[in-house]
């Protein structure tokens, strides 16, 4: 992954005797999905441009066993947990950021009941304090004044709350929020949630990425903001099926950042 600047792992830290001041936990989607990785290489270029110390666990990361909970093999997932905990655990490991909802929701409110407790944010919530902070500055780019709807994750929204995070994001970027009638705690899922991502839709009338897709782009917004790599795949499937893919971007928050910022 070329991106200019080294991303040290949580070994090279201990290497060196220290613990880096937080743990990008990057997911499988993040690691393997070719659109996702993009969406890795943005967070990564943001937190490097405001110096913040973090380490990846590279190839020591497993899936958080998010996938084989939903899916009913909870002996899989505390088997993936407990491979996850004693690596983190090894490293000291206290302060954690992800790029994706369902890492975040499965390591902040089901790793401590097998003793993985730490403190995890979504990386919404990341570049909120960093914008709060001071220390990123977004005024907007090449997203001023554009028309973006956002849509709401299950795993960040409905789960654990958090809406305000990403829209304060992309008030910060100065664009103009259109939101869908469905949205923040009456949110529509894009489909992929419940590991549904990873087998064939059931019979019905209409895939849900579809109808969502359909209420985004009725919006009549130009860009889709995301904040998760399954969405992401999701709503970029559905503006296709509408054939609306050269006029339509799905986008994540990072990437807005990023771009807004010419990283």
């Amino acid at each position: 992954m070329s991106l200019g600047f080294e991303i040290k792992t949580a070994a090279q830290f201990a290497a060196e005797g220290k613990v880096p001041e937080v743990l990008f936990f990057v997911g499988c989607a993040g690691s393997f999905d070719e659109r996702a990785q993009k969406i890795t290489k943005a967070f990564a270029k943001i937190l490097n441009h405001c110096q913040i110390e973090f380490a990846i666990l590279g190839q020591e990361e497993g899936c958080t066993g998010d996938p084989a909970k939903r899916s009913g093999n909870e002996f899989l997932f505390q088997m993936m947990a407990m491979n996850n905990i004693a690596v983190l655990d090894g490293y000291g490991i206290k302060n954690i950021v992800t790029a994706c909802p369902h890492c975040f929701n499965t390591l902040k409110n089901e790793y401590p009941s097998l003793g993985g407790n730490y403190n995890v944010v979504h990386h919404t919530q990341f570049l909120q304090n960093l914008i709060n902070e001071g220390k990123l500055k977004v005024e907007g780019g090449a997203f001023k004044g554009k028309k973006i709807t956002y849509h709401d994750s299950c795993y960040l929204g409905r789960s654990n709350g958090e809406y305000i995070a990403p829209r304060s994001v992309l008030e910060a970027l100065d664009t103009e929020l259109v939101e869908m009638k469905r949205c923040k705690s009456a949110g529509l899922c894009c489909g992929a949630g419940g590991a549904q991502m990873f087998k064939e839709a059931e019979k019905g009338n209409k895939e849900i990425n579809i109808e969502r897709a359909e209420e985004a782009i009725a919006t009549g917004a130009n860009i889709i903001a995301a904040n998760c790599p399954f969405c992401m795949t999701m709503l970029r499937d559905g503006v296709k099926n509408q054939e609306k893919e050269d006029t339509i971007q799905v986008l994540d928050l990072a990437e807005l950042v990023a771009q807004a910022n010419d990283l």
